[in-house]
């Protein structure tokens, strides 16, 4: 009966003690949560322009390039507006210009530039004075050609067939104009033989070009034989020179 007793006691100091042990032991502590980690901030905005030509000439026209990253909105001053993420526009200024683009983003804003140089066109050239037109008489002068002809003969020779066509073509251009044919002769022979002699001379002139369709009312003939001489010389040479028919403009 003692013994039941005494491990009553022992049963019920050990329940005790596993009691007390449990009661005092401290709980652990909560590991507190991690903090969450803040969102990256916007990128900034990059943008870049250029202009191809940067110098042009007045009234001709520069293309401006641009490219831009992180932005929503895009302007180009001056006179160009708002413009997509990236393009090309054609701009003609009259003066030198810097344009500016502006990208501007939850990021913030960024700027490029480009200038275009314009030159004014060089001035034109100073007009040329147009030369004064050459009088009636100019004309005449340079276009009427004398006929030459043989000794002692009034036919009319090929070089005088061209001089002749030239001073046909003269007289029909000019159809107000009125000549008077002179007959000359060199120094040989007499006075009244060359009188007649430079008749001849000035008649066959009339006919060739009243041939050539230069009417006949227009020319006058006139025989001025030796008396009138271009050259003084005696020489064939200057003999030459003066068996001729000879034009002079009719007042």
């Amino acid at each position: 009966m003692r013994t039941r007793s005494v491990a009553r006691v022992v049963l019920y100091a050990l329940l005790a003690f596993v009691i007390v042990s449990v009661g005092c032991k401290h709980p652990a502590p909560a590991t507190p949560a991690a903090a969450p980690t803040p969102p990256p901030p916007p990128a900034q905005p990059t943008v870049t322009l250029q202009a191809t030509p940067g110098t042009v000439q007045r009234g001709q026209s520069s293309t401006l390039q641009w490219s831009s990253t992180n932005a929503t909105s895009l302007n180009i001053a001056p006179n160009v507006g708002t413009v997509s993420a990236e393009g090309t526009t054609s701009v003609t200024p009259n003066n030198s210009v810097t344009y500016t683009i502006t990208a501007t983003g939850p990021g913030g804003s960024a700027n490029a530039s480009a200038r275009v140089t314009v030159n004014a066109p060089p001035p034109p050239p100073a007009p040329v004075a147009a030369a004064p037109s050459p009088t009636m008489e100019e004309l005449f002068t340079r276009e009427v050609m004398d006929a030459f002809y043989d000794f002692d003969k009034a036919n009319v020779r090929a070089d005088a067939q061209a001089a002749l066509m030239k001073t046909g073509d003269f007289l029909r251009n000019y159809p107000q104009v009125k000549v008077i044919i002179e007959g000359h002769c060199d120094e040989r022979g007499s006075t009244e033989y060359n009188l007649a002699l430079g008749d001849r001379r000035a008649q066959a002139a009339k006919d060739y070009l009243v041939s050539l369709g230069v009417a006949a009312d227009r020319m006058q003939t006139v025989s001025y034989g030796k008396e009138r001489p271009f050259c003084t010389d005696h020489n064939e040479d200057c003999w030459q020179q003066n068996r001729r028919a000879h034009f002079t403009m009719a007042k």
